[in-house]
């Protein structure tokens, strides 16, 4: 009988999060600009430079601790770890190792048998590394300092997850909480939220844990699913051969889908740990945890129980809108504006979600706002437009964020509701089809369709389709 293996598997996420400015100085933290334009002497490691904490990064650290369960530490501080490396100018990161500012918490999630905790063993804060930039052409490495002092936490996992699907409900809970708290975008495509996951397998019944690897360069939920399909078959097939798992970190190719070896793993003295001696301990005393604490937003499973109390919204409809921030924002004040939360749902869920899906754009990107949906919304259930010409006016709104009353206006979109000129067209409809007439007549529903869609195309899609169909009716008897 063959041998069963589980696996393990535990994850060290960083966050970047969305200060204006960088950890330890005033630079900014905005993507983009030219190559270290956004650096001063202490992001760029010169001789002499004095660190100081940037406040935010310290109360953004604490709110995620506060969400996931965690216990803040009261007195806490910076480590410096050493290590060299060209994007690195200080020769260090100072980082957290001994008293991180948060310590063990947990998450809540959804695993194939139902709920299950997934504990978190420290959250701490640090320091980003710069860019390096790799020119084949002229075979060399340019460095861009522009991200170095950008501030992180790494959210460091027990190892309690079991399978990929695990890992991915834990990184979309972790997202939704943290972009909940406005503290990051969590874009994984543009490394904001990124996760090295640490595995390792063992025989099914086994209390020891078995030697893990470290995978990095993981940046989409579908990299890191296939990562830990791949690490579990190279560790059973080593295992399976008598050989050993090597403790080493590995780095993931997505386009050949597999791994290959990048340093052996380093444990925590190889990096000579000590005190940063230029940055004071925190202490965080009572009132500014409350302070903190009374600023925590309302959370998704809060905000569910008040859509369906206060908006009536079936749980299909909750479900999706809160998935997202961006978008249960986006709900919520265009809702306020118009008094129409499930036309303001269809809407969302609809026409937005399919033109994000089609354009790749992320709901927190949209560039329409509340008040031109609610335009919109309005403009139909006015029956200034028909449903046709609304999604045509949207697919420009989505794009251009176009005011939709001007447009109508400018383009003359809006419903033919002249009574005399319907019937009109209906009747030169029906002589122009006599074959359609007569199959209708004849008990062939569908013909009605076709007849109807002859009369909006005649008035260039600007008629009621309510008062189309009615007057082919009448006229058919």
């Amino acid at each position: 009988m063959a041998k069963q293996y589980e696996t393990v598997i535990g994850l060290e996420v960083h966050v970047e999060l969305a200060t204006k400015t960088k950890i330890f100085c005033g630079c900014s933290t905005a993507f983009g600009g030219a190559p270290n334009t956004h650096t001063c002497p202490v992001c760029t490691g010169m001789p002499g430079s004095l660190p100081v904490l940037n406040r935010k990064v310290l109360e953004y650290a604490i709110a995620v601790g506060l969400a996931t369960n965690c216990d803040i530490t009261r007195y806490c501080k910076f480590d410096r770890k050493n290590y060299f490396y060209p994007d690195n100018p200080q020769n260090y990161q100072i980082s957290q190792l001994y008293l991180p500012i948060c310590r063990n918490g947990h998450v809540e999630i959804e695993g194939k048998d139902g709920k299950k905790n997934v504990g978190i063993h420290e959250i701490h804060m640090e320091e980003d590394a710069g860019k390096l930039i790799h020119d084949d052409w002229a075979d060399r490495t340019l460095v861009d300092y522009n991200r170095s002092g950008v501030p992180l936490i790494e959210i460091v996992s027990e190892p309690d997850m079991r399978s990929a699907e695990e890992v991915i409900a834990y990184l979309e809970k972790l997202r939704m909480l943290i972009q909940y708290l406005g503290v990051s975008d969590c874009k994984l495509q543009e490394g904001s939220m990124r996760a090295d996951v640490n595995l390792s397998v063992r025989e099914a019944g086994a209390s020891e844990y078995g030697t893990r690897t470290e995978m990095k360069n993981l940046n989409s939920f579908r990299a890191i699913s296939h990562a830990i399909a791949g690490e579990r078959e190279r560790q059973i097939d080593l295992l399976e051969s008598g050989r050993k798992v090597v403790q080493e970190t590995r780095r993931w190719d997505d386009n050949k889908e597999v791994s290959y070896p990048m340093r052996s793993k380093e444990d925590a003295q190889d990096y000579r740990y000590f005190p940063d001696p230029d940055l004071t301990p925190v202490r965080v005393d009572d009132a500014f945890l409350q302070e903190i604490r009374d600023r925590q937003p309302e959370f998704r499973e809060e905000k569910m129980a008040r859509y369906a109390e206060e908006f009536g919204l079936p749980a299909y409809d909750i479900e999706i809108l809160t998935g997202e921030k961006a978008l249960a924002d986006l709900f919520e004040q265009t809702t306020a504006i118009c008094g129409k939360p499930k036309q303001v749902s269809n809407w969302l869920m609809g026409e937005t979600l399919r033109l994000c899906r089609e354009k790749n754009v992320d709901a927190s990107d949209l560039c329409f706002g509340p008040e031109n949906l609610a335009k919109l919304i309005d403009l139909v259930e006015q029956k200034a437009i028909n449903g046709s010409v609304a999604k045509e006016v949207f697919e420009v709104m989505f794009e251009e964020n176009i005011d939709p009353v001007s447009y109508v206006e400018e383009k003359g979109l809006k419903t033919v509701g002249d009574e005399g000129l319907l019937r009109k067209t209906v009747e030169e409809v029906l002589q122009n089809n006599p074959q359609s007439v007569s199959d209708y007549k004849g008990g062939k529903q569908k013909a009605l369709g076709f007849l109807v869609g002859q009369t909006m195309k005649a008035m260039k899609g600007k008629a009621d389709p309510a008062m189309v169909n009615q007057l082919l009716k009448e006229f058919l008897g």
